[in-house]
């Protein structure tokens, strides 16, 4: 109970930045089914399993509590060491007794982080094949496919940084795939007009741009000016005093306002890398052609009318 999200996150579909594909597919599997449930019957059914997957930072979990904002229902953040014990079988019955409290209190939605940490393939290396993973895997297994057990209402959400390393048994179960991929040009617009916040107003579009372009593949004090605050400025700079953090009294620096030239800056002096390998990219392109979805394709967005 203490992984139930009480409160919700706050975090809007439009904060989200980019990822229009991922969006859209998780409004019809999880959202729709859960604000218009007559739309769905045992003919048209929603999925009832969704997996994430893409480099670490890439915003899986961010999408989780998107949803959590989006949809009046309880969700359960739940990490692997969430499910893991020392004790054999009592990892078999924290996931057993998870989905009857997911069940008990439906809708749910159950948001499983590094899901590959106890449902890597059968076939890996040594480290991933041992009988307390086995046990969770297997328990896992039988809870996805509901027997003896009625999930309606009930939706797992999993992520993972390495898709291929899962099981194919478990592959199979999520039957929606989504690749939450490095952000987009576009999106790393957003990303810096938000986050640069009320120090990035004298930010132009074309000053964004321009980071957006140097950032691809990605993810000093002195005296001050107004009266009882210390702002950077430069040590040439007339009026300036140079002083070390420890002088400066607490809560008293301003911070400065940021230029394209800072942003720059940090690039230039290699304080800034690029958050995947050169190689990470073709390696979720490739898997991503035999199991999943492009998170980040355009889709066209839902009309309503009153009949």
């Amino acid at each position: 109970m203490s992984s139930v999200v009480s409160r919700k996150p706050n975090v809007k579909w439009n904060d989200v930045a980019g990822l229009n594909r991922a969006k859209d597919e998780l409004q019809r599997a999880i959202v729709f089914p859960m604000r218009f449930p007559s739309l769905f019957d045992d003919k048209r059914k929603s999925s009832s399993a969704v997996l994430l997957y893409g480099p670490p930072g890439t915003g899986k979990s961010y999408l989780a509590k998107a949803l959590a904002t989006e949809v009046h229902c309880s969700l359960y953040n739940i990490s692997s060491e969430d499910l893991m014990s020392k004790w054999l079988g009592d990892s078999k019955k924290l996931v057993r007794h998870l989905f009857w409290l997911a069940r008990e209190n439906k809708p749910s939605i159950i948001f499983i982080d590094d899901i590959d940490v106890f449902c890597a393939n059968r076939d890996g290396d040594s480290e991933h094949r041992n009988e307390h993973t086995a046990h969770i895997k297997t328990e896992l297994l039988i809870q996805l496919d509901g027997v003896k057990n009625d999930n309606t209402g009930v939706v797992v959400l999993a992520a993972t940084s390495s898709p291929w390393l899962l099981d194919p048994a478990v592959r199979r179960r999520f039957d929606l795939r989504i690749y939450i991929l490095l952000p987009d040009s576009e999106a790393r617009i957003f990303l810096f007009r938000i986050h640069s916040g009320k120090w990035g107003q004298s930010l132009s579009e074309s000053d964004l741009a321009e980071l957006a372009k140097l950032t691809d593949d990605f993810r000093e004090i002195l005296s001050g000016s107004e009266q009882g605050m210390y702002e950077i400025y430069s040590p040439h700079e007339l009026g300036a005093m140079q002083l070390t953090w420890v002088e400066i009294p607490n809560d008293n620096p301003k911070a400065p306002s940021i230029e394209l030239a800072d942003f720059i800056r940090v690039l230039g002096d290699g304080e800034a890398k690029s958050s995947i390998g050169c190689n990470e990219p073709e390696k979720y392109a490739d898997w991503t052609r035999s199991f999943g979805i492009d998170g980040n394709t355009t889709t066209s967005n839902m009309a309503a009318g009153v009949n």
